[in-house]
C-alpha cells in the first residue's frame, strides 16, 4: 500500500494577525457620506450638510434615532417650537410631529414633505431620518408660499 506524501496547506501571503481577522470591505453609505463642496456642522446631535445652489441652498439633514426637536434643539434655539419651514424629500427613516394646535403628521421614507413653521418633530424607530431639504434660509416659508406658522385655511 502506497502512502500519499503529506501536503502542507497553502499559506497566505498575509501575516497571521491579518489572516485571522475578518476584514470585510467597509460598505460606505453614500447617503450619509460628507457632501463635496458643502459646509458640514453638527448641532443638537443632528448632522447638517449645506451647499449653496442658485438663490438658495440644498441641505442634507441627518437626524439620529431618538432625536426630538423639543428635547435636543429647543434649549439651543430658545423657541418653544421649530419655526423653520422644511420642504424636501425624506430619503430614509420615519418622522412624526405635532403643531401647536394639535395637528399631527407621520411620514415614512421615501416621500416628498412640507412641514410648516411652528412644529415639534421626532424620529421614530432605530434608524436615522435623512431629509434632503431645499431652502432659502429665513425666507423659505414665504418663497414656497407657506404661512409664517401652521394654520388651517
Amino acid at each position: 500500500m502506497k502512502t500519499k506524501p503529506s501536503r502542507k496547506p497553502a499559506r497566505s501571503k498575509r501575516s497571521a494577525s491579518r489572516r485571522h481577522r475578518a476584514a470585510p470591505r467597509a460598505s460606505r453609505d453614500l447617503l450619509l457620506a460628507p457632501m463635496r463642496g458643502a459646509d458640514r456642522r453638527q448641532i443638537g446631535g443632528v448632522v447638517i450638510d449645506t451647499a449653496p445652489v442658485a438663490n438658495g441652498r440644498v441641505k442634507r439633514v441627518c437626524y439620529p434615532p431618538g432625536f426630538r426637536w423639543s428635547v435636543h434643539m429647543q434649549h439651543i434655539v430658545k423657541s418653544p417650537l421649530c419655526m423653520h419651514a422644511h420642504v424636501g424629500f425624506l430619503a430614509r427613516g420615519r418622522v412624526r410631529g405635532e403643531y401647536a394646535d394639535g395637528c399631527t403628521f407621520d411620514w415614512s421614507a421615501p416621500r416628498a414633505i412640507v412641514i410648516e413653521p411652528g412644529h415639534d418633530a421626532w424620529v421614530v424607530g432605530k434608524s436615522p431620518a435623512v431629509l434632503i431639504e431645499f431652502d432659502t434660509e429665513r425666507t423659505t416659508a414665504e418663497r414656497f408660499g407657506l404661512p409664517e406658522t401652521h394654520r388651517h385655511n
